[in-house]
């Protein structure tokens, strides 16, 4: 089953040192290697985003996220785990989860 592991976490305080960086591609070099990965990407700051919505027929855009919120989503990991539970080993490696938080959720399969 395929899982999107989502990466929330306060963009202010993300580490991107040497040291930091060489533990995301150590993670990444995990999945890729227990052959679970599929996709994966960091995204751009929340400075950077556009919120649409559409009311009334009419489409409107907002600067920004969606909500004020104290981490913001800064990337994702898609894994084919065997279960939830394979799911949530691996998220908790990932190596914001001790400053943020990752959400495992499972991707609908449409035939």
């Amino acid at each position: 089953m395929r899982y999107l592991l989502l990466i929330y976490e306060d963009e202010k305080t993300t580490d991107m040192s040497p040291e930091a960086m060489g533990q995301w591609e150590a993670f990444t070099t995990e999945v890729n290697e227990a052959g679970v990965h599929e996709d994966g990407r960091a995204l751009q700051p929340v400075s950077t985003a556009t919120t649409v919505r559409v009311r009334n027929g009419e489409t409107v855009t907002t600067d920004g996220p969606f909500a004020e919120t104290k981490e913001q989503l800064g990337g994702f990991y898609l894994l084919n785990c065997k279960d939830l539970d394979e799911a949530i080993a691996y998220a908790a490696k990932i190596p914001s989860a001790p400053r943020g938080s990752i959400e495992v959720r499972p991707v609908m399969e449409f035939e």
